[in-house]
């Protein structure tokens, strides 16, 4: 059972980005750490989304008429000071469990640390599918569909629709990028040997350019773009202002219309294919959906400055209502071995933003509980999605 904590005594002190501090003796104390600074920190408006939104969970009344302390400190995207900060949370603020810790690396940082004192580490912000492993690390959860498995998708969507493809990859020089990698070669199957050219950068790098100059040297009429937000905006620019002449494809980590398809340029996104398993803000088919009304009614109230067309947002609202009915299934006074019971045990939960027929399940084998996406191109404007939904599954 959770002990009784008082609220944060000095909010001031901390260097958060977003901290909601909780009113009340009984209080359940959640720790985060996110990229509000450093070469990912366009992705920190998703941390200010989660804030919000445990700030309008607790105005009306708390889970279980308890509140919500939801501690998120800044990490830069740095697995060393996600390390620091998490220590901090755990062995200082004294949290009860961690929620959306952000970047592969960094949740890899912790993963054992977390495990080894039993503390749940619920749908980290990353698709690696190392995060998928009930037997070795039992308070680790995912939450995303896995790189590996989407990588998967692009290749037999490259396999069976690109004639004589010519595939050219860039990614990241980590777990996340070979990910992708590794799971566009299953898809291809035996025409993995068309992945002709591949580039790495560092989260350091100022600029991919000069890699995606290099590719295009290749000879590739297909691009595959494995990138977080900044580098992904540069390589799409870039690729256009070459004239680059080949079918890209985008990782759904930078698929956002405001955050990165509008700084490369929305003209030279034209044509771009991801997949996705959220409704997209931009996408004008959902206009009037009562999920994509309620997001942007909770986005006027609560979180005002909030790029609405920046699909952080909506994905951070999707994610933190999964942990509002996570809480809400442990039921009263739970402790962390019930709240770790009720985030392995959904069975079907549809959660608002997810595509129709997209629901979460869990079991004691499997701790990724979205397992199916639809792919989607750019039509300059918008998202477009096209195709069936596609069982990814859950490797």
């Amino acid at each position: 059972m959770f002990t009784r904590r008082s609220v944060l005594a000095n909010a001031a002190a901390l260097t958060a980005a977003a901290t909601v501090p909780a009113f009340g003796a009984e209080v359940i104390k959640i720790g985060n750490t996110f990229a509000y600074s450093g070469p990912a920190s366009s992705y920190g408006t998703g941390g200010k989304t989660l804030a919000a939104y445990f700030k309008k969970v607790n105005a009306e009344g708390g889970i279980h008429g308890r509140q919500i302390d939801f501690i998120s400190y800044d990490d830069a995207y740095s697995p060393p000071k996600t390390v620091e900060q998490i220590r901090r949370l755990v062995e200082q603020d004294e949290v009860d469990i961690l929620f959306q810790t952000f970047g592969t690396a960094n949740n890899l940082a912790i993963r054992k640390y977390c495990n080894t004192n039993k503390i749940p580490q619920l749908f980290v912000l990353s698709a690696s599918s190392k995060f998928n492993d009930p037997h070795n690390f039992p308070w680790t959860t995912a939450w995303q569909p896995s790189y590996f498995a989407e990588g998967k998708v692009y290749g037999k969507y490259i396999r069976d629709n690109i004639d004589h493809a010519k595939i050219a990859v860039l990614y990241q020089n980590d777990d996340f990028g070979k990910d992708y990698l590794n799971g566009l070669k299953q898809g291809l199957g035996d025409k993995s040997d068309q992945v002709a050219a591949t580039a790495l950068y560092e989260i350091a790098d100022p600029t991919v350019d000069s890699q995606v100059i290099n590719l295009q040297a290749s000879g590739a009429n297909v691009f595959l773009i494995v990138a977080t937000s900044k580098f992904a905006a540069q390589a799409i620019k870039k690729s256009h202002e070459i004239g680059w002449d080949a079918q890209r494809f985008l990782s759904i980590v930078a698929v956002s219309v405001g955050g990165v398809l509008t700084p490369a340029g929305l003209d030279a996104s034209k044509g771009i294919i991801s997949a996705t398993y959220l409704m997209d803000p931009s996408d004008p088919q959902w206009a009037t959906n009562p999920d994509m009304l309620a997001w942007r009614s909770f986005m006027s109230k609560w979180y005002p400055d909030g790029d609405q067309n920046d699909s952080m947002t909506s994905y951070a609202w999707a994610v933190a209502q999964t942990m509002a009915h996570v809480l809400e299934a442990a039921g009263p006074n739970a402790g962390r071995e019930a709240i770790m019971h009720a985030a392995t045990h959904m069975d079907h939960v549809r959660i608002p933003m997810l595509l129709p027929g997209i629901t979460l399940s869990t079991s004691d084998t499997n701790f990724g509980p979205i397992e199916s996406m639809r792919l989607m191109r750019f039509n300059g404007q918008s998202w477009t999605m096209f195709g069936d939904i596609i069982n990814v599954g859950s490797t």
